[in-house]
């Protein structure tokens, strides 16, 4: 018997074909990826490591949602309050907080139990209420920048290692007749980071501690000491003027034109001042310690952190983005983009083969552990600028070390 097919049943099939076509075309999951990273990277690294991703993970698709850092802020910010973060996102450790009071971000604990995740080898988990918010998948560390020519004309023989030598290599370096000084501290209250990286670095750097049980510290020997020792440092003169008002940028800038011998600032722009003064002649060194300090050295940084949405729908598949990024190979190749060093441990950049600054701050990478204490807590920013303010009040004379602190740690008491 023959089976005619009429007409009609193979317009049925036709339309049942194209709906499990159209449905597996639309079981595609699109995660959207909020972050500043790409317009920092060369130009389309970053898209070419996700069409990597998706090759790899089929039915994924990826969509880059990039911006400058404070417009990202802004708009994850947002994101936050509305409901409406992206699948993943970049992150800055001083967001986490505020972001996880809104319960904006997703655990990562179950996911990496669920997938057996390896968390040795990733540098740091960052943590908050015991969550594990973010990963650093590219860290910036702020080592000392020294111009080697300056040093060499004050008769600076030695590169200093403690703090006593710090202070006499910048005396030697200050010359006010040549606006030339030995240090730079930018303490903007616009941008009050440089009470993170100019200031409580030299703090992390000999092991110590800002915070003691979860709390602020501030009175403790540890910072009063550092204050103690900024404060020495303005005294003697060999800080650039106009601390008060200074920007990391203008601090770079005036490293870039031989007017400060020395300063604190992410290894990210070296490239940026070799490009600024070709001819610059400096070399990079850690933060210096206390007298007879043997410990490793914290090395202060900030990072390229990622996390996901608490709201995403797809957090498996955003899931699968976070161990691409920290893997092993991906993670060396993205750092090496960046110019930064390694979330994942096992990763090593192709620049620390290949350029002698790198490598000399690799070695420092190695040798010492990433520290940053403002990863996580509440307000980070505003517990900058209280900090700020007491410090520029104990520059300008209007209060001492123990009273800065103490005034500081009244403030920051508030906030916890």
């Amino acid at each position: 018997m023959t089976f005619r097919i009429k007409p009609a049943m193979l317009k049925i099939a036709a339309a049942a074909w194209l709906l499990g076509a159209t449905g597996a075309m639309a079981a595609d999951t699109t995660l959207e990826f909020t972050q500043w990273w790409e317009p920092e990277l060369p130009a389309g690294s970053l898209r070419a490591i996700m069409d990597d991703f998706e090759a790899a993970n089929p039915g994924i698709k990826v969509t880059l949602v990039s911006g400058p850092y404070a417009t990202t802020r802004d708009q994850i910010s947002v994101g936050a309050a509305t409901g409406t973060l992206s699948d993943v996102v970049g992150l800055d450790g001083a967001w986490v907080n505020n972001l996880n009071a809104q319960n904006a971000l997703a655990d990562m604990n179950p996911m990496m139990d669920a997938s057996k995740f390896d968390k040795a080898q990733v540098a740091d988990i960052i943590k908050v209420d015991g969550k594990a918010v973010m990963f650093p998948v590219a860290s910036f560390v702020y080592p000392v920048f020294v111009n080697l020519d300056l040093a060499a004309q004050a008769g600076v023989t030695k590169l200093p290692s403690t703090r006593a030598e710090f202070l006499e290599a910048a005396k030697k370096m200050t010359h006010a007749d040549k606006n030339q000084y030995g240090w730079v501290l930018p303490l903007s209250l616009q941008t009050p980071s440089g009470v993170q990286n100019d200031m409580m670095s030299w703090v992390w750097a000999s092991g110590q501690s800002m915070m003691a049980n979860g709390k602020p510290a501030l009175e403790g020997k540890p910072v009063v000491d550092m204050l103690a020792f900024v404060k020495s440092l303005n005294d003697a003169g060999t800080i650039s003027p106009g601390i008060a008002t200074k920007t990391e940028q203008e601090k770079v800038e005036e490293f870039v034109n031989d007017r400060v011998g020395m300063m604190i600032d992410s290894l990210a722009h070296v490239n940026l001042i070799r490009k600024r003064n070709p001819k610059l002649n400096f070399d990079l060194i850690p933060v210096p310690v206390v007298e007879n300090y043997t410990g490793k050295r914290g090395l202060p940084y900030a990072s390229w952190g990622i996390g996901i949405s608490a709201v995403s729908k797809h957090q498996e598949e955003a899931w699968k983005l976070v161990q691409y990024l920290m893997s092993e190979k991906v993670n060396a190749k993205l750092v090496s983009l960046a110019n930064a060093f390694p979330g994942n441990v096992n990763a090593k950049p192709d620049f620390v083969t290949s350029d002698k600054a790198f490598a000399k701050a690799f070695e420092i990478f190695k040798t010492g552990y990433l520290a940053n204490e403002f990863t996580g807590l509440p307000v980070a920013e505003d517990l900058m600028t209280q900090f700020d303010v007491q410090a520029q009040k104990m520059l300008a004379g209007e209060q001492s070390p123990e009273q800065a602190a103490a005034a500081a740690q009244k403030g920051w008491m508030a906030k916890f």
